[in-house]
C-alpha cells in the first residue's frame, strides 16, 4: 500500500519474463492493467532495440489510456552501459511514456518508479480518463471506513521486462512486497 494525496493505493504487480516465447502469456496481463513498466537493460543494447516491439504489443492488447514508464535499468553498471540515458529520454518523449533510470542492485529509484507510476495513473482518475466503476481498467474502489474519508483503490500494474533476469534480487522483490 502507498498512500498518493491522502488516498490508500494497493498496487497488484505482475513481473513478466521478456522472452519471446512468453509474449502470449504476457499479453493476458496487459488487458485490465492501468499501468506498465517497460524495462531495458542499459548495459545491453538489444533490450534497447526490441523497446518497439514490446511497446507496440502493450498498446495493442491494453486500455489505451494506460500509463507506461520506460525504465532503464542497471544504472549501477555506468562503465559497461550500451545505452545512453538521453537516448532513453528520447525514446519516452517520442512515445510519451514516463522515464527513469534504476538499479535493481541497490534499489536505486525501484521505489519511485512504482510511486510516480502510481501517480501518474491516480491523476488520470482524478481526470476521470479512467472509468472507476469499470473494474476492466484494472481499477477497484475499495469499501469506505468510517473512521476515515480515505478511499482505498487497488491498482493493476503490469511490469514488462524486455530482459528475464533484471528482478531477481531479493533485495528488490521485498521492495515491491512493501509496496
Amino acid at each position: 500500500m502507498i498512500t498518493i494525496d491522502g488516498k490508500q493505493i494497493k498496487l497488484q504487480i505482475w513481473d513478466t519474463a521478456g522472452q519471446e516465447s512468453f509474449r502470449s502469456i504476457t499479453r493476458s496481463y496487459y488487458r485490465g492493467a492501468a499501468g506498465a513498466l517497460l524495462v531495458y537493460d542499459i548495459t545491453r543494447r538489444d533490450t534497447f532495440n526490441h523497446l518497439t516491439t514490446w511497446l507496440e504489443d502493450a498498446r495493442q492488447h491494453s486500455n489505451s489510456n494506460m500509463v507506461i514508464m520506460l525504465i532503464g535499468n542497471k544504472s549501477d553498471l555506468e562503465s559497461r552501459r550500451e545505452v545512453k540515458k538521453e537516448e532513453g529520454e528520447a525514446f519516452a518523449r517520442e512515445h510519451g511514456l514516463i522515464f527513469m533510470e534504476t538499479s535493481a542492485k541497490t534499489a536505486s529509484n525501484v521505489e519511485e518508479a512504482f510511486i510516480n507510476t502510481a501517480k501518474e495513473i491516480y491523476e488520470k482518475i482524478q481526470e476521470g480518463v479512467f472509468d472507476i466503476n469499470n473494474e476492466a481498467n484494472g481499477i477497484k474502489i475499495g469499501p469506505q471506513h468510517p473512521t476515515t474519508s480515505s478511499t482505498n483503490r487497488k491498482v493493476k500494474l503490469c511490469q514488462k521486462e524486455a530482459l528475464l533476469k533484471t528482478i531477481g534480487n531479493p533485495r528488490l522483490r521485498s521492495k515491491i512486497t512493501d509496496l
